[in-house]
């Protein structure tokens, strides 16, 4: 087959791999060579064979088995083994998604080389500085030919910053994902349902990965306290521990569910059954919406302003009373779920028609 255009893509962990998945296929119907590049950043617990037979794509050309490390040493190694790519497959551009250290080194690679970088989820902001996220979420956009947005608030976001050239919005490419497998999920909700002993819309989900949470442990049994408080009120909580938290979550607590680490259809099933979610992952908050799922942000801040702004979404932090609170007050809310917020699910295809535009151009 011949290929007009190379790119490489980095990625960093699963949830890049499914955000990934409509671009993968919108470059292979525009006949652009799509080199994959996985950094290893994150352990994980379901990046098998399957899991790319599962979603009809292919397993990463490149991976870097970079692993757990400092910020600092971590992005630095990425930085010089995805040099050391770039140099070796020439492209005509990167692509990189989100938020992760493996963006940023993936992105400081490209522009070093002098190779365009096109940014998947430009211009988000939680305007903290203290995470590393949002560091790596700015520097990124700075570098970028293209940044592409997946709301309204993004774009704002980025031209407050006095950025003006190569902003597209877009729509969001999770959403894609979402549309692309609906059906499956209600093929794995019954059975979900039976195995955790909890009733359609009488359980909530829970996540917390974030270091901000994880790392201190007090802030950390702050939430624990928090959902005590809502297990109280007779719901059950289901709650995927991350491997990296598993030792320090109660095993003891009534009603509330400890799990293994969920796969993407598994959690999207429960997600769709659910009454309440809570989390500190900006890719639940979302998907949550998706489901038409009210949720619950445990962290200060959120970069999904606009899930706040329509009451979808409750920013309660740590607190256990405030976390109580929000969750009694979300659940008597009149919520709209606007379907097109995130777009049209064709967001992988305006995206690659962008880049094949933008690269001939530049022939």
């Amino acid at each position: 087959m011949k290929y007009a255009n190379k790119i490489v893509t980095i990625l960093g962990a699963r949830p890049q791999f499914i955000k990934a998945i409509s671009l993968t296929k919108a470059f292979q119907n525009n006949l652009i060579k799509e080199i994959i590049v996985h950094t290893g950043q994150h352990y994980d617990y379901e990046m098998s064979k399957i899991f790319f037979e599962t979603f009809n794509i292919p397993e990463p050309d490149y991976n870097l088995k970079i692993g757990s490390l400092s910020h600092g040493a971590q992005t630095g190694r990425m930085l010089e083994k995805v040099e050391e790519v770039l140099v070796k497959e020439k492209p005509a551009g990167v692509v990189v998604y989100g938020d992760t250290n493996s963006t940023l080194a993936g992105a400081l690679a490209a522009v070093k080389l002098k190779i365009p970088v096109f940014h998947i989820e430009a211009g988000l902001r939680s305007f903290n500085r203290n995470m590393p996220e949002e560091i790596n979420r700015v520097l990124t956009d700075h570098m970028s030919s293209l940044l592409f947005a997946p709301t309204e608030e993004a774009v704002k976001n980025m031209k407050n910053e006095g950025l003006t050239k190569g902003i597209v919005k877009t729509g969001d490419v999770m959403y894609d994902t979402f549309q692309m497998f609906k059906s499956r999920y209600k093929k794995h909700s019954q059975a979900l349902l039976c195995k955790y002993g909890v009733k359609k819309k009488e359980f909530g989900v829970v996540t917390v990965h974030r270091e901000e949470n994880t790392n201190d442990l007090g802030r950390f049994n702050s939430i624990i306290g928090g959902l005590k408080l809502i297990l109280k009120d007779g719901i059950k909580l289901i709650f995927p521990a991350h491997p990296r938290i598993k030792n320090i979550v109660p095993q003891n607590i009534e009603n509330l569910i400890i799990t293994e680490p969920l796969s993407y259809f598994n959690i999207q099933a429960l997600l769709s059954q659910a009454l309440v979610v809570l989390t500190d992952s900006g890719g639940l908050q979302k998907e949550a919406y998706f489901h038409k799922v009210p949720c619950l942000t445990l962290r200060d801040e959120t970069e999904w302003i606009e899930l706040q702004r329509c009451g979808a979404n409750m920013v309660c932090g740590a607190k256990p009373e405030n976390i109580l609170k929000a969750f009694k007050s979300i659940l008597k809310k009149e919520i709209y779920f606007n379907e097109k917020m995130y777009g049209d699910g064709k967001s992988g295809i305006h995206i690659s028609n962008t880049i094949k535009l933008f690269l001939k151009e530049i022939k």
